[in-house]
Protein backbone atom coordinates (compact mmCIF):
# COMPACT_ATOMS: atom_id res chain seq x y z
CA UNK A 1 0.00 0.00 0.00
CA UNK A 2 3.06 2.41 0.64
CA UNK A 3 4.25 1.65 -2.75
CA UNK A 4 1.00 2.66 -4.32
CA UNK A 5 1.11 6.26 -2.21
CA UNK A 6 4.58 7.00 -3.29
CA UNK A 7 3.88 5.98 -6.89
CA UNK A 8 0.50 7.94 -6.67
CA UNK A 9 2.33 11.21 -5.19
CA UNK A 10 5.43 10.28 -7.73
CA UNK A 11 2.58 10.67 -10.34
CA UNK A 12 1.35 13.70 -9.35
CA UNK A 13 4.06 15.71 -8.57
CA UNK A 14 4.82 14.60 -12.62
CA UNK A 15 1.39 16.20 -13.37
CA UNK A 16 2.25 19.93 -11.36
CA UNK A 17 5.27 20.44 -12.83
CA UNK A 18 4.02 19.29 -16.21
CA UNK A 19 0.80 21.75 -15.37
CA UNK A 20 3.91 24.58 -14.36
CA UNK A 21 5.79 23.56 -17.54
CA UNK A 22 2.17 24.52 -19.37
CA UNK A 23 2.00 27.50 -17.69
CA UNK A 24 5.01 29.02 -17.62
CA UNK A 25 6.79 27.59 -20.79
CA UNK A 26 5.42 29.52 -23.77
CA UNK A 27 5.42 32.51 -25.72
CA UNK A 28 2.56 34.15 -24.15
CA UNK A 29 1.61 36.67 -23.23
CA UNK A 30 3.77 38.45 -25.64
CA UNK A 31 2.39 37.19 -29.03
CA UNK A 32 4.59 36.24 -31.25
CA UNK A 33 5.63 38.49 -33.62
CA UNK A 34 4.85 38.43 -37.98
CA UNK A 35 8.77 37.05 -38.37
CA UNK A 36 7.82 34.15 -36.26
CA UNK A 37 4.92 33.69 -37.51
CA UNK A 38 5.72 33.10 -41.11
CA UNK A 39 8.71 30.88 -39.24
CA UNK A 40 5.92 28.81 -38.29
CA UNK A 41 3.53 28.64 -41.15
CA UNK A 42 7.41 28.05 -43.51
CA UNK A 43 8.70 25.10 -40.99
CA UNK A 44 4.90 23.72 -41.29
CA UNK A 45 4.54 23.74 -44.63
CA UNK A 46 8.17 22.24 -45.37
CA UNK A 47 6.87 19.06 -42.77
CA UNK A 48 3.70 19.16 -44.68
CA UNK A 49 1.34 20.31 -42.14
CA UNK A 50 -1.81 22.20 -43.26
CA UNK A 51 -2.95 23.35 -39.61
CA UNK A 52 0.04 25.30 -38.42
CA UNK A 53 -1.98 26.35 -35.34
CA UNK A 54 -2.11 22.51 -34.48
CA UNK A 55 1.63 22.32 -35.14
CA UNK A 56 2.51 25.31 -32.75
CA UNK A 57 0.00 24.07 -30.14
CA UNK A 58 1.18 20.15 -30.80
CA UNK A 59 5.25 21.60 -30.74
CA UNK A 60 4.46 23.34 -27.36
CA UNK A 61 2.91 20.38 -25.74
CA UNK A 62 5.84 17.97 -26.41
CA UNK A 63 8.24 20.97 -24.99
CA UNK A 64 5.96 21.31 -22.13
CA UNK A 65 6.34 17.47 -21.25
CA UNK A 66 10.21 17.32 -21.95
CA UNK A 67 10.49 20.37 -20.16
CA UNK A 68 8.48 18.48 -17.28
CA UNK A 69 10.46 14.91 -17.68
CA UNK A 70 13.64 16.85 -16.99
CA UNK A 71 12.59 18.53 -14.18
CA UNK A 72 11.33 15.69 -12.82
CA UNK A 73 13.95 13.58 -13.07
CA UNK A 74 16.44 16.24 -12.02
CA UNK A 75 14.34 17.09 -8.96
CA UNK A 76 14.21 13.39 -8.02
CA UNK A 77 18.15 12.87 -8.44
CA UNK A 78 18.76 15.39 -5.87
CA UNK A 79 16.33 14.21 -3.86
CA UNK A 80 17.85 10.53 -3.83
CA UNK A 81 21.23 12.17 -3.20
CA UNK A 82 19.62 14.54 -0.16
CA UNK A 83 18.14 10.69 1.37
CA UNK A 84 21.41 9.13 0.83
CA UNK A 85 23.40 12.20 2.55
CA UNK A 86 20.87 12.19 5.11
CA UNK A 87 21.11 8.25 6.04
CA UNK A 88 24.80 8.49 6.08
CA UNK A 89 24.60 11.34 8.44
CA UNK A 90 22.16 9.35 10.96
CA UNK A 91 24.22 6.30 10.75
CA UNK A 92 27.33 7.77 11.82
Amino acid sequence: MVTLAHRFCKLVFFFALFFLSVRYVHTYPSPMTLEQQQILIEVSEKLGVTDYELFYIGTMIAVDFIVAIVLYVTIMKIWQGYRLKQRSTLEH
